[in-house]
């Protein structure tokens, strides 16, 4: 990894931690180089403003995700497997980094560049991995063929997502996300399986 990149992952990692800790909106650029040990001048020389530091940290976080995702879904799986493995450990990365999750889960909600202007293809790259999944079990029949895989993948994704968030947003004590996750698991394979072929 060169010095730049070097750099670059330090202002992230702080973008991260300020962030989730102050929010989006009320975070400022002289925050995040605090945070980083590093002049605020420094920040503009990788990043044009705050937003782009925002949609630069999430293009290079889904990136490292989207690898996660790749290594832990090989060909050889039953989509039926690959479904429950992608849900499992799209709570557990919630869990494994809180600072990230919330900054994914609530903050880049806050930017209304990222909502409106930016496009994301690693979200449409993630959302590919479940229709993917989901096209798999079509055609190995683990799957039921009148499932249109567009509509399927948001709503797998949108019931993750929103427990994410709730979890992310609730105090402790929190539910214990691989439960949901096995309960999350067991309420899409019922209605994506087949009739007669239900667990």
């Amino acid at each position: 990894m060169t010095k730049n990149s070097n750099r670059k992952e330090q202002i992230i990692d702080a973008a991260i931690k300020v962030f989730a800790g102050k929010g989006f909106y009320n975070a400022t650029v002289a925050d995040v180089a605090r945070t980083a040990g590093i002049a605020d001048g420094t920040i503009y020389l990788y990043f044009k403003n705050k937003d782009d530091l925002l949609i630069s940290l999430f293009e290079t976080k889904m990136e490292k995700i989207l690898d996660r995702f790749t290594t832990a879904l090989p060909e050889t799986l039953p989509a039926k497997e690959k479904l429950s493995r992608f849900i499992q450990l799209h709570l557990q990365l919630i869990e494994e980094d809180q600072n990230l999750a919330e900054v994914f889960q609530v903050e880049l909600r806050q930017s209304s560049k990222f909502l409106k202007d930016y496009h994301n293809q690693k979200f449409i790259d993630f959302l590919n991995v479940i229709g993917q999944i989901i096209k798999e079990g079509q055609r190995s029949g683990e799957f039921r063929n009148n499932i249109r895989i567009n509509t399927a993948k948001l709503a797998v994704f949108g019931a993750v997502d929103e427990i994410a968030r709730q979890w992310i947003l609730t105090p402790e004590p929190k539910s214990q996300l691989q439960d949901i996750a096995r309960e999350l698991t067991n309420t899409f394979l019922h209605g994506l399986v087949p009739t007669g072929q239900e667990d």
